[in-house]
């Protein structure tokens, strides 16, 4: 199974990459999945040199931001419609400035690739739409990681390889 981790990177504090780097080892380790991670496929498309200056572009060099950005966008949706099985999304504070994660959900929903949503985030306060493209809303990771865990001995014993 493929899975597309959905969430903040540019208004999150660390790039978004804890609650990443976190829950990858239980997907790979203990699932099997291969993890497709955006904080880490952007520098398949951008050069570490470029990628360090990229953003301030946005000032000084808008068509070669905008040029960067296009390769970024075209690759994480590319990954998502012909490379994911499902998409967990971590919905927080700082995803709500940005429109990358949006952008994934709604791509998701058209093309039935599941969403599995963690959230802090009262469900009054997060957007219709949002919650209209998630398949199934946790609380918390542990919770999303014995879904997982259900939802794959279920998928294994169908296959006859569990």
């Amino acid at each position: 199974m493929k899975v597309y981790l959905a969430g903040a990177i540019e208004a999150a504090p660390d790039g978004g990459r804890r609650w990443r780097d976190d829950l990858r080892p239980f997907l790979e380790n203990e699932l099997g999945f291969t993890v497709h991670d955006p904080t880490k496929l952007e520098f398949n498309v951008v050069p570490p040199d470029e990628y360090a200056l990229f953003r301030e572009w946005r000032e000084t060099d808008f068509t070669r931001f905008q040029e960067t950005m296009h390769r970024i966008i075209k690759q994480d949706l590319r990954t998502i419609i012909f490379d994911t099985d499902y998409i967990i999304c971590n919905w927080d504070q700082y995803v709500e400035k940005g429109g990358g994660t949006q952008g994934e959900l709604t791509l998701a929903f058209v093309y039935r690739i599941p969403v599995f949503m963690v959230t802090q985030i009262p469900v009054t306060q997060i957007s219709s739409w949002i919650l209209g493209c998630a398949t199934q809303i946790f609380s918390s990771y542990e919770s999303l990681k014995s879904h997982l865990k259900i939802l794959e001995n279920v998928r294994k014993a169908k296959l006859g390889t569990a």
